[in-house]
């Protein structure tokens, strides 16, 4: 059995939005890197804190650890405690609310052989929340109409709807090292609509290979992303504009631009990074060559580097001290903030152009302060 589903919840933002893609991506073969391999054993500490914190037998995996370090150690114990704050006001409601760990859920019903694993479940009377653990730092991951979390939320039900009498579904993603712990919650009712109008044709059309190609942010995992002829269509419609200068713009045809500029700029990396590995690999590009690039120098013995300058009579050392992110990891996040939350500022940000559905405030500018004035 393959150790995920084809229509799995991880991809699902994918096959829901760009059916044929989950066909088209089958020709290629399966990879991974070290960031899922540590979001893999983040997952796997969460699990032993959060057993441990409620009296459960469990194996300490630390020793067997590749990517451990103090920062994951804080943040599986803050995800252990925040389940258990969880657990904790679902007593409130509920006198022995149901709490289970690394569950699998399956939603086969609605999506032929789907299912994947659930990091905590808690039912508690007519609420049934579902919680999902990210450990990455790349994307910030919203809660809001997230499909991974309604299918974790359908397979749930499948599990304890008639059971209980379960009438709200709440969803949460908590994503310690962004600061992100974020909810959706929607009714049982409302799920199941979702499931029968929207998730059962489009898994079907997926399955078939049919449906139509779309674009769009669920293309940056897509295997097939280097040569999907669609994706290069679609990018290379702003050739249509011939590169000419802002100012000949019309304003519709900037903010169109603007709309599509991002994409374009990750599918040209995408295509390059395509390009070269296939020449790494020995493919002939007409009108190009392999060459080497620019290289820095370096030590080629660093203690004998620093016991030559020493006896010349010279500090082979570069004192400074050590940067935010790096004290912070010296000191842990506790003592950091209790030595020098008062000493610690974030400046605002660089001024940024981004679409409108930003969760971020948008900014003054200079024309609005003159206006208010």
């Amino acid at each position: 059995m393959s150790k995920h589903a084809l229509l799995s919840p991880s991809s699902s933002h994918r096959w829901l939005n760009c059916p044929p893609s989950l066909r088209l991506g089958q020709k290629y073969d399966d990879t991974t890197s070290s960031y899922a391999a540590e979001g893999t054993e983040a997952h796997l500490l969460g699990e032993y804190k959060l057993k441990t914190l409620l009296g459960m037998r469990a194996k300490d995996p630390t020793a067997n650890l590749e990517y451990y370090n103090e920062e994951m150690e804080e943040c599986a114990e803050s995800y252990a405690t925040y389940i258990l704050e969880l657990l904790e006001d679902a007593k409130t409601r509920c006198s022995d609310p149901l709490i289970l760990i690394e569950q699998r859920l399956d939603y086969s019903k609605y999506a032929e052989g789907g299912y994947g694993t659930g990091d905590c479940i808690i039912v508690s009377d007519d609420t049934l929340h579902v919680i999902d653990y990210k450990h990455g730092t790349g994307i910030l991951v919203d809660a809001n109409d997230n499909s991974q979390m309604k299918l974790y939320g359908l397979g749930a039900l499948e599990l304890f709807d008639g059971i209980y009498d379960i009438e709200t579904v709440s969803m949460t993603i908590y994503q310690p090292r962004r600061n992100n712990i974020s909810t959706f919650t929607l009714s049982k009712n409302e799920l199941y609509k979702w499931a029968n109008e929207v998730l059962i044709p489009t898994a079907k059309l997926a399955l078939d290979g049919e449906g139509e190609f779309k674009c769009g942010d669920w293309c940056v995992f897509c295997k097939s992303k280097h040569e999907c002829r669609h994706r290069a269509e679609y990018n290379l419609e702003l050739a249509k504009y011939e590169f000419k200068l802002p100012p000949i713009l019309e304003d519709e045809d900037v903010e169109e631009i603007l709309s599509k500029i991002d994409e374009l700029v990750s599918w040209a990396s995408n295509i390059k990074d395509y390009a070269l590995q296939s020449a790494l690999r020995g493919k002939q590009w007409h009108g190009f060559k392999l060459v080497e690039g620019r290289s820095n120098r370096k030590y080629i013995n660093e203690e004998e580097v620093i016991k030559l300058v020493k006896t010349n009579g010279y500090d082979p050392y570069d004192h400074k001290i050590k940067g935010i992110t790096a004290m912070e990891k010296t000191l842990g996040k506790a003592r950091f903030s209790e030595l020098l939350s008062d000493l610690v500022e974030k400046p605002k940000g660089k001024p940024t152009l981004v679409p409108e559905s930003d969760k971020r405030p948008a900014i003054n500018t200079a024309v609005d302060d003159f206006k208010e004035n």
